[in-house]
């Protein structure tokens, strides 16, 4: 008994420790300014040749993406899409009320769940050999489903996928859904939390709140132990579930926008994060320094950034926008590269043209890196991958 009281009080020692230490590095640390909110950091001129322009004419870095394979089923607004992990399958949601699992690589589909509400906003594929999807939207609950084969599955089929678990307890509607794991899954709401669930019992294990908006998307490390939120407060969190506190273990409040944050995504590395906001920029935040490292716009195109992706090395960073195109920047080097039109970004890479005919709602990036998947409103899916410099 004494042991486990010891135990107990040098936990309870080293969490004090901790809260002071991040005390002092608060302290240290010099006041954030607003203009360095704004400001495009330069690459050292050290580490220039390690990082080669990704355009150089006459050499074969320079980035040409094509359209491989256009994904046509959907009769409504595709507003959702996520990959597996075997890098074939795509699980997309759509406002004609289905969810479809997709060969992304033959572009044929290969189940078909029709879902209770047509109002559905996010979607998900569960980690490893992808047993489940997920999905939610105005209904306010989280539906979880069981696929009949998993990525086993081959040919055309119609659902065999029935309802495992439907989670219920956010009083609003269900922005997005991200599995830790089979058994435990993050989502986000317009009541202004995110819930940590226990799948399998369907209960909430922990409720996170400290957004004062709706809350509009979560990305989740490899470990499942923190995450990340975005939020129409103009705020970005990062979170960590074995923590418990007053603002449900909210670690760092990242602030740079100023509209609404519609997507968060980590680096590839989880050392940092990127965001999506309607104030027509995404911004990259480093999760050591607490700092903004990074700002993506460009002048000429104020329109709502929806969704990003990064590639598999983080070099480049996908953007899709409200107005049907999508934008590739370069992470590292700040310098404009490639565009449609003069103006004064200094990080884009490539712009798509003629991506979709409307808003690109969702975009996302295969776990090894070759294809990039958009979804939008004109209701299809486009697999993207690159080519060969010319």
């Amino acid at each position: 008994m004494s042991g486990d009281l010891s135990v107990n009080e040098a936990i309870a020692r080293c969490k004090n420790e901790i809260q002071d230490l991040q005390m002092q590095i608060a302290q240290k640390l010099p006041e954030e300014k607003e203009e360095d909110l704004d400001y495009e950091y330069p690459l050292p001129l050290y580490l220039k040749d390690r990082f080669p322009d990704l355009k150089k004419p006459g050499t074969n870095t320079k980035p040409d993406f094509k359209a491989v394979n256009t994904l046509k089923g959907h009769f409504g607004k595709v507003y959702a899409m996520h990959w597996s992990e075997d890098n074939i399958n795509v699980v997309s949601a759509s406002q004609d009320g289905k969810l479809i699992i997709w060969n992304a690589i033959q572009g044929s589909k290969f189940d078909l769940i029709h879902l209770r509400s047509s109002w559905v906003m996010t979607c998900a594929y569960s980690p490893g050999p992808g047993k489940f999807v997920a999905c939610g939207g105005l209904d306010n609950i989280c539906s979880v489903y069981r696929l009949s084969n998993g990525l086993a599955s081959n040919g055309p089929g119609h659902s065999k996928a029935g309802t495992h678990a439907e989670l219920a307890q956010h009083e609003g509607y269900l922005s997005c859904c991200r599995f830790v794991d089979e058994n435990e899954i993050i989502t986000s709401s317009g009541d202004t939390t995110c819930i940590l669930w226990d799948i399998e019992t369907n209960r909430e294990k922990q409720s996170f709140h400290g957004h004062d908006g709706d809350v509009m998307s979560v990305s989740v490390t490899e470990d499942g132990r923190q995450f990340v939120s975005g939020s129409c407060d103009s705020f970005s969190k990062l979170w960590d579930v074995r923590q418990n506190g007053a603002n449900g273990a909210c670690v760092k409040t990242f602030k740079g926008h100023t509209s609404d944050i519609n997507c968060v995504q980590y680096f590839p590395d989880y050392r940092s994060f990127g965001t999506a906001s309607d104030d027509a920029s995404c911004r990259l935040f480093d999760l050591r320094s607490y700092r903004q490292m990074n700002k993506f716009s460009d002048e000429k195109v104020p329109v709502p950034v929806t969704s990003i992706a990064f590639t598999q090395s983080g070099r480049m960073l996908w953007a899709g926008y409200d107005d049907h195109m999508l934008h590739v920047w370069d992470t590292v080097r700040p310098r404009r590269v490639a565009g449609g039109h003069n103006s004064n970004a200094t990080n884009l890479v490539s712009k798509l043209m003629s991506a979709h005919e409307t808003r690109v709602s969702c975009l996302g990036i295969s776990k090894n890196g070759q294809a990039v998947c958009s979804g939008s409103w004109d209701t299809f899916l486009k697999i993207w991958a690159l080519q060969p410099g010319k």
